[in-house]
């Protein structure tokens, strides 16, 4: 065999690994790993991956480090990184997934971005658009089970919603009349359908994710579905890929929802994509997987628990005898697994369209953390953030995020080292949100009672001698009058 590139694992502290070296079963040579830990580690991540001499770097990059990898990748140009940086356009945001749409002509429901503009998106909402809309939580590679989309049947539960949520950008799209009131998840693997399901809605949901009580069937999957997937996939140069997918009840005709290479996946979906990877990898010297198109029927049938212990699951191809090959012809090639292109940086989208904004804005002008516009650069202060607010901080989960907001219920934070009383954060994880974390000191001229006894070391007693004094004395000329 010639010689094989050298592997590494792309891993990211906090983050969940979408690849282990289980995935990559056969592969001969030693994988390497390189994890990257947030913060100032960009010159120190470099320095590893080079002095591993790797070739291929292998893994997902999550929103909020997806800026941070395209200057690493530029620094890294012999390096191939799979997915590719271009490819994984459409995991940062909502707002790339239509971007991505809008330049490869891939259909999605007619859709308005109004960044830090309420009210030509409240105009928009008002007098243009029409309902059900479906307003959504534009940062991040998923909703995290669907909890930031939301339908808007008239214009006051858009208003109401987005004036308790305070989403910017305003991602908003007509609402597709659903067929089957479910919608299709398809992935991919080189730009061959290998699993797809209906989704449909829980009693009395409209929302068809799985977490909130949806179920799943894979049958009757409609092939221009695939097709839509196929094209979006090709269109990304998609080593993998996977996109969710509307059937509109009046016409049948599919729209992406989402599509990214971010996505949960059934672990022999993950190992037959390493098969892949390593016949691509090897140029031909593994065998490339054979997958039956709509043999996910048949895996459907099977009980989840049992194909979690059959995890290598293999198909191979039918070879007829000779008297067999003359009766019977099962060569179905609708659709080809093949090796996918190499990007190049044509591929990203790099203009918004959208009438709100200006016509030749490049997407890093807007997106780039060095940009201190308030486009994208939102201190965050903890008393008044919201779950979206909390879960653009690096790293951060929605598990620790609801633990931080049950926490503000009954203290109020005036320094980030306030937080340091939550088990799951350290002084580490402060550093690493320092300069996204605003002056969150309260004003004591303004706070009333039920503030001041949420303040650290401010109890019932203290916040009343504080109130009388402030009455007394007409407020505060000077924060050392605060030692009574």
């Amino acid at each position: 065999m010639s010689k094989l590139p050298k592997l590494g694992f792309l891993y990211l502290d906090y983050v969940l690994r979408f690849f282990d070296h289980s995935n990559f079963k056969g592969w001969p040579d030693k994988i390497e790993t390189v994890t990257y830990h947030w913060g100032n580690d960009k010159q120190r991540f470099i320095n590893e991956v080079r002095a591993k001499k790797i070739e291929v770097l292998i893994g997902n990059i999550p929103a909020t480090a997806y800026e941070t990898f395209r200057e690493i990748a530029r620094v890294l140009p012999h390096i191939r990184f799979v997915p590719s940086l271009e490819t994984q356009f459409p995991n940062k945001s909502k707002e790339n997934v239509t971007l991505f749409c809008e330049k490869h002509d891939v259909a999605i429901p007619k859709t308005k971005i109004f960044h830090n503009d309420k009210e030509k998106a409240y105009d928009y909402l008002k007098n243009k658009a029409t309902y059900p809309q479906i307003i959504k939580k534009s940062y991040g590679p998923s909703n995290y089970g669907g909890y930031y989309v939301h339908k808007a049947d008239d214009f006051k539960e858009a208003y109401d919603l987005l004036e308790k949520e305070k989403y910017d950008p305003i991602y908003t799209q007509n609402g597709i009349d659903l067929k089957y009131s479910g919608d299709l998840r398809v992935m991919l693997i080189g730009h061959k359908p290998v699993c797809a399901f209906w989704r449909f809605s829980g009693d009395g949901e409209w929302i068809t994710n799985t977490s909130q009580g949806g179920t799943m069937s894979y049958e009757n999957v409609p092939m221009n579905a695939l097709e839509l997937a196929v094209k979006a996939s090709k269109a990304a140069k998609a080593e993998y890929w996977a996109c969710d997918i509307a059937i509109d009840a009046n016409d049948d005709k599919p729209y992406i929802l989402e599509c990214a290479t971010a996505f949960a996946a059934f672990p022999y979906i993950r190992d037959w994509i390493c098969q892949y990877l390593m016949w691509d990898f090897s140029n031909g010297k593994f065998p490339m997987p054979h997958v039956p198109l709509f043999s996910w029927e048949e895996l459907g049938k099977i009980d989840p628990s049992l194909l979690r212990t059959m995890r290598h699951i293999g198909f191979s191809k039918y070879k007829p005898s000779c008297d067999g090959a003359f009766f019977i012809n099962e060569k179905d090639d609708t659709f080809d697994m093949e090796k996918t292109l190499l990007n190049n940086p044509s591929d990203f989208p790099e203009e918004y369209s959208f009438e709100e904004l200006p016509v030749h804005v490049k997407l890093e002008d807007l997106q780039t953390k060095d940009i201190k516009s308030e486009v994208t650069i939102n201190k965050i202060n903890f008393n008044n953030a919201t779950l979206t607010d909390l879960m653009t901080l690096h790293g951060m989960e929605e598990d620790l995020a609801t633990e931080i907001q049950d926490y503000l219920e009954d203290n109020v934070v005036t320094d980030s080292t306030d937080l340091l009383e939550i088990e799951s954060i350290d002084e580490q994880t402060l550093n690493i949100w320092n300069d996204k974390i605003d002056d969150m000191r309260v004003d004591i001229n303004e706070a009333d009672e039920s503030v001041l006894k949420k303040i650290k070391g401010i109890g019932a007693k203290l916040a009343k001698i504080i109130l009388d004094f402030k009455t007394k004395n007409e407020g505060f000329k000077n924060l050392s009058l605060i030692h009574i």
